[in-house]
């Protein structure tokens, strides 16, 4: 899983589906407009196009997590590797429950990516 504070901008999209740039990467649309989260961790993006602002999380398992970043990678890194969700749990100190709801947001998540990678590739001739 790639950590969103290591990308650039450009990497960005706009998460409003009702914007005309609405998940154009690299459109020139976004921009950093600040920080947020308790330790101001957080990069805050901005749509040039509708004036939106969201979090560099939105749309990934990070979203809303109230967990560190470390602990969400590691849960993620356990499952990745096929360890089940019960023993994820006794090894990172994460519930059960909160475990399965990051396997289905990851999941989610790699869809998405998924269907936005197929959609770019080119045609097999």
């Amino acid at each position: 899983m790639a950590d969103p504070s290591s990308l650039g901008i450009e990497h960005f999209f706009c998460h409003n589906s009702a914007c005309p740039d609405h998940g154009k990467r690299g459109h020139g649309n976004a921009y950093f407009r600040g920080w947020s989260g308790r330790d101001k961790r957080i990069r805050m993006v901005y749509c040039k196009t509708c004036k939106r602002p969201y979090s560099e999380r939105k749309g990934t398992a990070l979203e809303r997590s109230q967990l560190p970043e470390d602990k969400v990678v590691s849960v993620l890194d356990h499952l990745r590797e096929g360890v089940g969700v019960r023993a994820t749990s006794r090894l990172t100190g994460v519930s059960r429950d909160t475990i399965s709801r990051y396997l289905a947001l990851a999941g989610d998540q790699s869809k998405s990516r998924h269907d936005e990678l197929v959609g770019f590739s080119p045609s097999d001739p």
